[in-house]
C-alpha cells in the first residue's frame, strides 16, 4: 500500500498546542532538548488522530514531566517509574509519557535490556521500526524540525514495515518486536519489508522468552484491526502462530478422500473473523468467539463413505477447549471466557433451527441458554455463512431473519431470555414447611422444563399450580422421606 504523505507545518502545529508549548517551556527551564517521538509523529504524518504522545529529552525525562505538569496545572496523577526513568500523566483526553534518551544492550536470555543514558541518535536507533523512529524537535537547534535518520518518511510512503537496524539483531534482542511488526502491518495495511520478514521467520523460536501476557496483549491489538485476517495470515506464514497458538494452525489444510474434500477451516475462520469485525467494531471477545468457533474441527474430523467429511460434536468439544486456551494465553478466565465458551457451544444452534421446522420450544431453549448474548450469537452465526454460492448465502440469511423474528415473538410472550424461576426455593420451603434439600432443586428444574416446553406460561400462578401437582404426585410422605424428616 502506498500512502500520500504531505509534510505539515510543524511550527504551526507546535505553536498552536498548549501541550507542546508547555513541554518546550519546561525543557528550556530545566536546560534539556526535548522531542516528540514515535507513534504520534507517525500518525500525524498519516493524517490520523493520536491521543498518546511520547516525549524524549536528552536528560531527565522525570524532571521534564514534573516541570510540564506544573506548567499545565496538573497537581495529581503524575506516575513516576524510577526503575525505567519514565513518567506519565493524563491531560484532558491525552496521555503524555516522558523518558530520557537512552541506549540499550541485551542479554540473549531476556528481552529486558540493560539501559544507560544516551543521545537522541542512540534513542532513535533503539526504536522498533523506521516509521516509529521519527521525531520532531520542540526546542533548541532542532525546533520544529523533523528528524528522520532511517528513511521512515519514505517507508510511510511505500507502506513498508522495516527495522532501523539489522532485523536479525533487532528481533533476537527483543522478539516481541516480531509481533509488533505484524500488528502494525495489519493495522496500517502495510507490507513487511522482505529482509525484515525473513528475519521474523528465522527468529520465531525466540518467542519462548516472551511472556504469555505480552503475546496476548499484541494479539488482542491485532484482533481489533479493521481486517484482522491480514495479521493472522502474516502470523501463519512467518511461523509465529505455531509458537503460541498451535490449535489454530491445525485448522489449516484440506483433506480429500474418495473425491470428497472439506473446506480449509483456517481460512474459513479468518473469513468469519473479518465478517464479525465488519459488524462489531469494539467487541474483542466476540471476535475471539469467531476465532475459536471451529477450533475443535481437527479433533472431531471423521470420514464416512456416504456423508463425506464430518465434524460432529465440534461445538461441544470446542467449548471445552476455550478455558485451557485462555489459561495458557493468560486471557481472563472469568465472565469474558464464559461468554466466549457459550458462543462457541451454541454457534450451530441457530443454523440447526434454520434447517428444521422451528418450534417455540426450540426457540425458548436457545433464548434461555443464550440470555442477553443472543444478539451476539446471531452476529456470529451470520458471519459463519461463508459459502461462495451467493444464492445459498442469501437463503441462509433470510432464514436467520425468520428465526430472529420468531425469537422476538416468543420472548415477548414467554420472557425466558433472562429466566428467573417464577416459584423460588423459598416459596417451596414455605409451602411444604421443609428445609433446604435436593427435592427443591428437582421441583424448580421440573417447572423450568415445563415452561421451556410450553406446557405452562412463565408466571407464578401456573408454576405454583404445577408445583402442587408435582408434590401430590410424589406425595408428602415421599417428600418427607427424601428430606429425612
Amino acid at each position: 500500500m502506498k500512502a500520500a504523505i504531505e509534510i505539515p507545518d510543524f511550527k504551526n502545529i507546535l505553536s498552536s498546542s498548549e501541550i507542546f508549548k508547555a513541554v518546550e517551556e519546561a525543557a528550556e527551564k530545566i536546560g534539556v532538548n526535548a522531542y516528540v517521538v514515535g507513534g504520534y509523529v507517525r500518525d500525524l504524518l498519516l493524517g490520523k488522530e493520536a491521543k498518546d504522545i511520547d516525549f524524549v529529552c536528552v536528560g531527565s525525562g522525570v524532571a521534564l514531566a514534573k516541570a510540564t505538569a506544573s506548567l499545565l496545572g496538573v497537581s495529581s496523577g503524575l506516575a513516576i517509574f524510577k526503575n525505567f526513568g519514565t513518567a506519565m500523566f493524563r491531560y484532558g483526553e491525552y496521555e503524555l509519557e516522558f523518558i530520557g534518551a537512552r541506549k540499550e544492550s541485551y542479554d540473549r536470555t531476556s528481552r529486558k535490556p540493560t539501559v544507560e543514558d544516551g543521545s537522541m541518535e542512540d534513542d532513535q536507533k533503539r526504536r522498533d521500526f523506521t516509521i516509529n523512529a521519527l521525531a520532531i524537535g520542540l526546542n533548541g537547534k532542532d525546533k520544529s524540525q523533523l528528524i528522520d535518520p532511517f528513511g521512515g518518511i519514505e517507508d510511510l510512503r511505500r507502506g513498508i514495515i522495516r527495522t532501523p537496524l539489522d532485523p536479525e539483531i533487532t528481533f533476537s534482542d527483543d522478539p516481541l518486536r516480531m509481533l509488533r511488526a505484524i500488528r502494525f502491518a495489519g493495522r496500517l495495511k502495510f507490507d513487511i519489508e522482505p529482509t525484515t520478514f525473513h528475519a521474523i521467520m528465522d527468529h520465531k523460536d525466540r518467542m519462548e522468552i516472551v511472556s504469555a501476557e505480552r503475546i496476548s496483549d499484541e494479539l488482542n491489538k491485532m484482533i481489533m484491526a479493521d481486517e484482522p485476517s491480514y495479521g493472522f495470515k502474516l502470523l501463519f506464514h512467518s511461523g509465529l502462530l505455531a509458537t503460541f497458538f498451535p490449535e489454530m494452525v491445525k485448522l489449516h489444510g484440506v483433506d480429500t478422500r474418495a473425491g470428497k474434500s472439506h473446506k480449509d477451516n483456517f481460512y474459513h475462520t479468518l473469513e468469519v473473523l473479518d465478517n464479525v469485525a465488519k459488524v462489531s467494531k469494539d467487541n474483542l471477545w466476540l471476535r475471539w468467539a469467531a476465532i475459536l468457533h471451529d477450533i475443535a474441527k481437527p479433533a472431531t474430523k471423521r470420514f464416512h463413505p456416504k456423508a463425506g467429511w464430518t465434524f460432529h460434536g465440534h461445538e461441544d468439544k470446542g467449548a471445552r477447549m476455550v478455558a485451557p486456551i485462555f489459561k495458557r494465553l493468560k486471557l481472563p478466565l472469568g465472565d469474558k471466557m464464559k461468554y466466549v465458551r457459550k458462543l462457541v457451544r451454541l454457534h450451530l444452534r441457530p443454523i440447526a433451527l434454520v434447517k428444521s421446522n422451528i418450534t417455540d420450544s426450540a426457540i425458548r431453549r436457545l433464548l434461555f441458554e443464550a440470555g442477553d448474548d443472543i444478539h451476539d450469537l446471531m452476529i456470529l452465526c451470520r458471519a459463519d455463512i461463508t459459502s461462495k454460492n451467493h444464492n445459498r448465502v442469501q437463503r441462509y440469511l433470510a432464514n436467520f431473519d425468520y428465526v430472529e423474528s420468531k425469537m422476538e415473538q416468543v420472548e415477548e410472550k414467554d420472557k425466558v431470555r433472562n429466566f428467573q424461576p417464577p416459584v423460588t426455593g423459598e416459596d417451596i420451603m414455605k409451602t411444604f414447611d421443609i428445609t433446604p434439600s435436593p427435592v427443591i432443586g428437582e421441583f424448580k428444574e421440573a417447572i423450568k422444563e415445563a415452561i421451556l416446553e410450553g406446557q405452562i406460561q412463565n408466571n407464578f400462578e401456573e408454576a405454583y399450580v404445577l408445583l402442587l401437582k408435582l408434590a401430590e404426585k410424589r406425595s408428602m410422605n415421599v417428600i418427607t422421606n427424601l428430606l429425612g424428616k
